[in-house]
């Protein structure tokens, strides 16, 4: 008869196993994505300036100054960029904001490539982004705007501790759980996800065992080249921080301000349809706009969208 500690090595060791052999599949690339920017003008897109997050670590973000009593503070999508958010800092900053596109750590010649430390880190770089604006001043207001896994990881903010830093929500095509009325199978094919690995990396750190945190779990149909510059690999423990709560309906509910949500009619990462009937019961004043005949990264890249944002800024 097997014994209490007999059973607990057999299923430790079967975890084990699973966590070690299960890696996310490589993809081909997401031409939808990986072609947004073909011939954008990026000559006029200001350098990248730097802060000292908490840990030491030096974190990006380019700067667009305008008026310094209206900051909008801008988050990409996974795998991206701070100048993935160029077309809508510059749509943003022609209004008159003064716009902030940050390089999320892990992302953009940033820290590691596709990691973190520890889950919550990137909320704490957050807020000591917002410490170098120094205190506000009488009548200034912030809002932030996040696209994509940027949205989900917004929302988490603002509906967290921190969420007064901020006075409006504004999601674009936001990323929300896989299990979300709003998801489609594998986002449409962006990602690859380890499944068997992020179960067991959960279960794990649900008991505080998180050494194995660091360990790639997801993958995203990425140009190849690293010359393009985009992350093709989520750790664990950046999967889980850059990105929705898995109470984000809680959380939109928890948002202080005004929240408005923007996608495109043709997204093929997300169900654009499904996200007022998912979270209007939720926030009945919560603003909902599908722009007609956008796909994902066209609400990035289009006239039609970066008017859309820069008048809900403004």
């Amino acid at each position: 008869m097997l014994t209490t500690a007999v059973i607990a090595l057999i299923v430790v060791t079967g975890l084990a196993a699973v966590i070690a052999l299960s890696t996310p599949a490589p993809l081909p690339q997401m031409t939808s994505v990986s072609a947004a920017f073909v011939g954008t003008d990026f000559s006029n897109m200001p350098p990248k300036s730097h802060f000292t997050a908490r840990d030491g670590t030096r974190l990006g973000y380019r700067a667009y100054p305008g008026d310094p009593a209206r900051i909008v503070v801008l988050m990409h999508g996974s795998s991206g960029t701070s100048g993935s958010m160029h077309l809508v800092a510059k749509a943003i900053h022609a209004k008159g904001a003064t716009v902030y596109a940050l390089a999320i750590r892990g992302h953009d010649g940033t820290g590691r490539s596709g990691d973190i430390d520890y889950i919550g880190q990137l909320d704490d770089d957050v807020m000591d982004f917002l410490k170098t604006l120094g205190p506000r001043t009488p009548g200034q207001t912030r809002t932030l705007l996040g696209f994509s896994s940027g949205g989900g990881f917004a929302l988490r903010f603002a509906g967290g501790p921190n969420g007064t830093a901020f006075d409006r929500l504004i999601l674009v095509a936001p990323q929300f759980p896989h299990d979300a009325p709003t998801a489609r199978p594998n986002a449409g094919g962006w990602v690859s996800v380890a499944i068997p690995r992020l179960v067991g990396l959960s279960l794990l750190t649900r008991i505080g065992i998180t050494a194995f945190n660091g360990l790639p779990v997801l993958r995203m149909a990425v140009n190849p080249d690293p010359a393009v510059g985009l992350t093709p690999v989520y750790s664990f423990r950046m999967l889980r921080n850059f990105g929705p709560n898995d109470d984000y309906l809680g959380d939109i509910r928890r948002v202080h301000g005004p929240v408005a949500l923007f996608a495109g009619e043709k997204d093929e990462i997300f169900v654009a349809h499904a996200f007022a009937p998912l979270l209007k019961p939720v926030r009945p004043d919560l603003t909902v706009t599908i722009l007609p005949g956008l796909s994902h990264m066209e609400m990035t890249t289009k006239p039609l969208a970066l008017d859309a944002l820069a008048a809900a800024t403004n």
